[in-house]
């Protein structure tokens, strides 16, 4: 098997399983756009929007207004940056965290399910999979 066919193989399958797993999204209540900026918001805590708009590749008004619909809902705070008071930092509300964290647990469990269907020995070779996975994407 070629390098380019082993990479258009897990292409596909990354597809497939973030479709798959973004149907527990849909319980959070929130738009896609929302939720994902809604996570790196979550990791990335005390983000400037123009780096959350570069994130999330979207330009910064589009950002603004997803910003502004999370704050509506008490999921994200805006705070000015102790050091440059024009730079405002976005930080997530316990609120947010908890959707976001809830989600993830969501996702985590449906794919469980998947996975409880398989081998021994085929799960082994997916936690090696995974790992050869995160080596090749850091």
């Amino acid at each position: 098997m070629t390098i380019e066919a082993t990479a258009e193989r897990l292409h596909s399958a990354a597809i497939r399983l973030l479709r798959l797993l973004r149907r527990e999204d849909d319980m959070s209540g929130l738009s896609a756009p929302r939720l994902s900026a809604l996570s790196v918001i979550v990791f990335s805590d005390g983000i400037a929007l123009g780096a959350l708009a570069a994130a999330e590749q979207v330009r910064p008004p589009t950002m603004t207004r997803i910003v502004d619909a999370l704050v509506a809902a008490g999921l994200v705070v805006r705070e000015a940056d102790p050091a440059d008071r024009r730079i405002v930092r976005l930080s997530a509300t316990h609120k947010g965290r908890e959707i976001l964290l809830a989600g993830k647990a969501r996702r985590v469990e449906a794919l469980s399910r998947r996975l409880r269907t398989l081998s021994a020995e085929d799960r082994k070779s997916l936690d090696r999979a995974a790992a050869l996975i995160e080596r090749v994407t850091r």
